[in-house]
């Protein structure tokens, strides 16, 4: 009889145990038959870390395009002060322009007063006085970047020189300057005034 009780007691303590086990295997406390806990846990952390990384790849992202920008903005004000370097610098070489075409008309009497005078003993200390004046203010407009055009016997340029008349003339080319009645001038190389000037043409 005692055998029976010893019995029925094992099988008791089998069913309680089999009460505490899952079909999967896993017990009501979170470990499973072999001993290992439950893989929820480790789930949320795979979720954690793939937030995580996504975060990452977002701020670098950003980064990139912060980066980017700052370098367009730099670009942008280097540009901003090189057209205006440019500007002040255009400025300053033209802001003689006006003063030095009310200039040219003295220049151009002085030389028609030479031209005049010819050479007259008489009036040789005039005449010497005249070409020192006409002299200082040459070298006055050279000094600031005025140059003369002077196309004598050159091809026809109507970019610095202004056509009066055309004259047939068999012993040089076609289009050729025969004549200047008047000296173009440029300021820095830029055109301030057109050299008037006589061209050829061919004999008809």
């Amino acid at each position: 009889m005692s055998d029976d009780k010893h019995d029925y007691v094992e099988g008791d303590d089998e069913s309680t145990v089999g009460d505490n086990i899952d079909s999967t295997g896993v017990d009501s406390t979170g470990v499973d038959s072999t001993g290992v806990e439950s893989t929820g846990d480790t789930v949320e952390g795979e979720e954690e870390e793939t937030s995580l990384e996504q975060l990452v790849e977002k701020l670098e992202v950003d980064l990139e395009e912060a980066r980017e920008a700052a370098l367009r903005a730099q670009a942008d004000a280097i540009n901003v002060q090189r057209r205006a370097e440019a500007e002040v610098d255009k400025a300053r070489k033209f802001a003689l322009e006006r003063f030095v075409g009310e200039m040219l008309p003295v220049v151009d009497n002085l030389e028609r007063a030479l031209i005049a005078a010819g050479e007259s003993d008489t009036a040789k200390p005039i005449i010497e006085g005249v070409e020192l004046t006409l002299k200082s203010f040459v070298d006055a407009l050279k000094k600031n970047g005025v140059e003369h055009v002077d196309p004598m016997g050159e091809p026809f340029d109507p970019q610095t020189a202004q056509a009066m008349s055309m004259v047939e003339n068999p012993d040089v080319e076609p289009n050729t300057v025969i004549a200047v009645m008047q000296k173009g001038y440029t300021l820095n190389g830029r055109l301030v005034r057109p050299a008037m000037v006589m061209v050829s043409k061919a004999p008809q």
